[in-house]
């Protein structure tokens, strides 16, 4: 499968899809069509028009769409999203509420690059703007990045990392999401030895798999089981001629998400024909619960094939960031060296990605950390959605994390308050 044929042979069928749709709209929605009192018709339209949006938005970033807060002062401020490190892979953006003082909180968000934009975590920091100077990892789509600014992997992404907590210096707090857990982990533990002076005052880890054979769940299963031949054999592909990353090898996007959805075809399937349902019946909206939803989860990004290949090789097959065995640039990162870095696990108690086990191991590999400087916590009935992004989050885990940022900042923060979401 590693050719451009195959590749765009994907985004053909997206686009003939998405014509479809937009045909079998146009066509029944004709004015002609409502001389005929046959509901089919309007049926038609309304699978033409779901259809339609559902194969657009594989291929469109969603936006952020953060545009004014309302502050302690009661007035709504612009908010402004301001790109304070530019590289070839991700930048680091800072979401700069015009007209506010500066928060005593400066936190680091990092996003995950696994499938999805950063723009997943908009609640999050929806959630934490109010009281916090927020900055985001904001990746790139391998498919846009040109094959001359050459690899990124495991090792290249721990070192953003590092790069950008060096430039937000000593008084951040970083909070890691999934996917990023076990590299942030390590890019500390790599400052700390190489930088100590620029190290974060607390990392919070949230749902992440640090130690992926802890508590296996099917995505770690998957994983275990799978060679890395087969892996390159059928996962990875060259980026076609229509964009700027041509003959980039990648994991295209629209290959991960047809695995996200049959993880749960049937809960998808349904909430699909239920959509077109309230569609014919005039009952949905541009913004309802559906299209919020499925606007963002179907928005995918291609990753780079080497970045895909070393997580699942190094990450989850290996295990060398849970056995204390990762290197970087040639180097052995000891994971004992974080003495001074406040650090908390987050976990959800139904998170069937990284279940309640992978995230704590965090705290064993701190052999260096005293455990006045150790926190845990694992959310009662919270998935792993919820844990950065849902209920849970905004009424339990938010207050918690700001909470524990406060008592590791070295001066007193801003209180948290729950209801500024």
């Amino acid at each position: 499968m590693r050719y451009m044929a195959t590749y765009d042979l994907m985004e053909t069928i997206r686009n003939t899809n998405q014509w479809l749709g937009a045909t079998a709209k146009t066509m029944a929605s004709y004015p002609a069509m409502a001389a005929m009192p046959n509901p089919a018709m309007q049926w038609l339209a309304a699978w033409g028009e779901v259809t339609e949006r559902t194969f657009e938005r594989m291929v469109v970033k969603p936006s952020w769409g953060i545009r004014t807060m309302t502050c302690a002062d009661g007035r709504d401020h612009l908010v402004s999203k301001e790109v304070v490190v530019e590289k070839p892979f991700g930048d680091l953006l800072h979401f700069n509420v015009l007209g506010r003082e500066e928060m005593a909180r400066k936190i680091l968000l990092v996003a995950p690059m696994s499938g999805h934009y950063a723009t997943l975590l908009r609640s999050t920091v929806q959630s934490l703007i109010p009281d916090c100077e927020v900055y985001v990892t904001d990746w790139h789509n391998a498919r846009d990045i040109p094959v001359s600014a050459g690899k990124f992997d495991i090792e290249d992404y721990t070192l953003y990392l590092m790069e950008f907590m060096r430039f937000l210096g000593p008084d951040t707090h970083v909070i890691a999401v999934c996917q990023p857990a076990p590299l942030t982990l390590a890019a500390t533990a790599y400052l700390a030895e190489l930088d100590p002076d620029a190290q974060p005052r607390s990392l919070t880890l949230i749902g992440g798999p640090i130690d992926p054979g802890a508590a296996p769940t099917e995505v770690t299963d998957f994983g275990r089981r799978v060679t890395m031949g087969q892996l390159e054999e059928t996962m990875i592909q060259r980026v076609g001629f229509k964009y700027k990353g041509v003959g980039r090898m990648v994991y295209p996007g629209l290959l991960q998400l047809s695995s996200f959805m049959s993880m749960n075809a049937d809960r998808h399937s349904k909430a699909f024909t239920d959509q077109i349902s309230r569609v014919s019946r005039g009952q949905a909206s541009d913004h309802d619960a559906h299209n919020r939803f499925y606007d963002e989860y179907l928005a995918v990004m291609d990753m780079p094939a080497e970045f895909y290949l070393s997580t699942v090789e190094r990450v989850f097959k290996n295990r060398e960031i849970a056995k204390n065995e990762f290197i970087v640039d040639g180097h052995k990162v000891d994971m004992g060296a974080i003495t001074s870095v406040a650090v908390k696990t987050v976990e959800g108690a139904k998170d069937d990605i990284s279940a309640p086990g992978q995230c704590i191991a965090a705290l064993n590999l701190c052999t260096g950390l005293p455990d006045s400087k150790k926190a845990s916590h694992v959310e009662p009935g919270a998935g792993h959605y919820g844990i950065f992004a849902g209920k849970s989050w905004r009424n339990n885990i938010r207050p918690l994390v700001l909470e524990f940022i406060d008592q590791n900042s070295g001066k007193s923060g801003k209180p948290a308050n729950i209801n500024a979401a």
